[in-house]
């Protein structure tokens, strides 16, 4: 039986290498990143497409050659590149309000429009969205990154209801997730007595694990999952 084929984006690292290395028996996977130098291990049997989603013209070559060499066979895409430049917004460059506008929000748009496409064809699909418990929080100094990830859930929302409104039966999903701290290269650079302050807020008492993560969007891929769309999942030990 032939294996369902799965996009990761931002899989050379962190969060993406996580759920990358936890679908890699289940799935043939599609795996992206900025430049091919960028994954700091390999997973076997994998596809990679490389692209620098900040420029417009390799996002739109990316979603040309995702359809042409993997359209038919797509099942499922994981958005999960993103960026962040935490500043206070006066003091914040366009050119990085660009790029994590680029990143984290039109390159999930129009990756998904690529996808849907496909899953429209084939009835089926899922579409899985990484957003952040700041997309609902809010949070000083990322505020462009926040807005991003809020647009992600808004975005999953709409599309899974668009799913709905073209076809009265298929099996498209589309849905987000909102980690919340996880221990990752994004989270590292905040200072200790922040991260004291955010542990104090969390009833789990740890910030989260990317494989606490991983296995949720395990779960969430599986035909266990097929009742859970157009909602926004938060992993996030309880964070108040």
């Amino acid at each position: 039986m032939e294996r369902k084929k799965v996009l990761i984006t931002g899989a050379s690292k962190g969060l993406g290498l996580a759920i990358a290395k936890r679908l890699s028996a289940e799935y043939t996977l599609i795996l992206h990143a900025s430049k091919p130098e960028s994954f700091v291990e390999e997973i076997s049997g994998s596809h990679v497409l490389c692209a620098d989603f900040a420029d417009s013209d390799q996002l739109a070559n990316f979603c040309k050659q995702l359809k042409k060499e993997h359209g038919d066979e797509l099942y499922a895409v994981i958005n999960n590149a993103g960026v962040t430049f935490d500043k206070p917004l006066n003091f914040q460059p366009e050119r990085e309000i660009d790029a994590m506008l680029s990143v984290n929000l039109k390159a999930p748009i129009m990756i998904s429009k690529t996808a849907m496409k496909v899953f429209g064809l084939n009835k089926r699909g899922v579409i899985i969205n990484i957003s952040s418990v700041v997309g609902e929080t809010g949070h000083a100094f990322q505020s462009v990154y926040a807005a991003t990830k809020a647009g992600l859930v808004a975005l999953s929302k709409s599309l899974a209801q668009e799913a709905a409104a073209l076809s009265n039966e298929h099996e498209i999903r589309v849905l987000s997730v909102s980690p919340g701290f996880i221990e990752t290269d994004m989270t590292a650079v905040i200072p200790e007595t922040e991260k004291e302050k955010i542990l104090g807020m969390i009833p789990a008492k740890r910030f989260g694990k990317v494989d606490d993560v991983a296995e949720a969007i395990a779960y969430l891929l599986s035909d266990k999952a097929s009742y859970i769309n157009g909602t926004n999942i938060h992993i996030n030990g309880g964070l108040i």
